[in-house]
């Protein structure tokens, strides 16, 4: 009879600590689900804001003698404009490129529409994403357009504004989102915590009894809840890693990675698995250990 006792209480204990494992390991997927969606939807801005260029039209010096000097000019003035610390990347532009371009867009072979040298040479400059609002942008366009090299400054400061907005309206959605997922997530698993202590109460009391000091008592409880936890956490970033790579491999989301912001998320996963089942366990086994014998039967 004892050895049957014992195996049913084994299995139902067994039962509980794979519940609690599986509890945390959803709700954590849950809450990296929506970690991946912020990195990698900051990547994508990142990404657009630095297709974002500023064109620096030169001035059109038609006469051929000073063809050579002016080139010259132009990528002196390339060669100092790279060394700005908002700029990402600058691409020179010569005017026989621009006369070849403008050909292949239009579909034209001959000369006959237009003359070779009528498209001056010019410089496209991808901006850092965080130099890429409309204050930055104007700044940066007043301070070129001061060169005497310089005919005109173009860019598109209207379409990056309203992406700005997009951008701010979506990063607030996410972020209430994860706020209302994460008190979701410690909800969950603290009544599944609860439940787990609750069903030895009676074993936290009886030891109390007989003399066991209360963190002698707690131990084995809050280091078990640090192993159910790291489990948990370990099981949900399995399944988010193999969702992202699924999705990569799929080309359902183009690979731009940020490998230190995924390190970033999986160590808050893992310490906030441990950090919630610790305390749950912490406060629900101090309950028990205040209650009165009688009132455990109520609790």
């Amino acid at each position: 009879m004892a050895n049957k006792t014992d195996k049913l209480n084994k299995g139902r204990l067994r039962s509980s600590n794979i519940t609690v494992v599986i509890s945390i390991s959803l709700v954590l997927f849950l809450i990296g689900i929506i970690g991946m969606i912020v990195i990698n939807a900051n990547s994508y801005i990142d990404y657009l804001k630095e297709q974002m260029v500023i064109e620096v039209f030169f001035k059109n010096d038609r006469n051929k003698n000073n063809l050579i000097k002016n080139e010259k000019a132009q990528l002196n003035y390339l060669d100092s404009i790279q060394v700005n610390p908002y700029v990402k990347k600058a691409k020179y532009i010569s005017k026989e490129q621009a006369t070849y371009t403008a050909k292949k867009d239009l579909g034209v072979d001959s000369q006959s529409l237009f003359e070779e040298d009528i498209f001056p040479a010019s410089i496209t400059i991808a901006l850092k994403p965080e130099y890429t609002d409309s204050v930055h942008i104007e700044t940066i366009k007043k301070q070129i357009q001061k060169n005497v090299l310089v005919d005109e400054v173009k860019s598109d400061s209207n379409l990056l504004t309203q992406m700005n907005k997009g951008v701010r309206k979506i990063t607030l959605g996410i972020s209430i989102l994860a706020g209302i997922i994460l008190l979701i997530a410690v909800s969950l698993i603290n009544n599944s915590i609860r439940l787990k202590i609750y069903a030895k109460r009676f074993i936290i009391k009886t030891m109390q009894l007989v003399g066991a000091k209360r963190l002698f008592i707690m131990k084995p409880f809050l280091i078990q809840s640090v192993i159910l936890g790291a489990i948990g956490s370990a099981i949900a970033l399995v399944l988010l890693f193999a969702v992202n790579y699924m999705l990569i491999r799929y080309n359902i989301l183009p690979p731009i990675v940020d490998y230190s912001n995924h390190i970033i998320l999986s160590l808050f996963i893992l310490l906030i698995g441990i950090l919630i089942t610790t305390v749950s366990t912490w406060f629900a086994t101090w309950r028990y250990l205040k209650l009165k014998i009688d009132d455990l039967y109520y609790s």
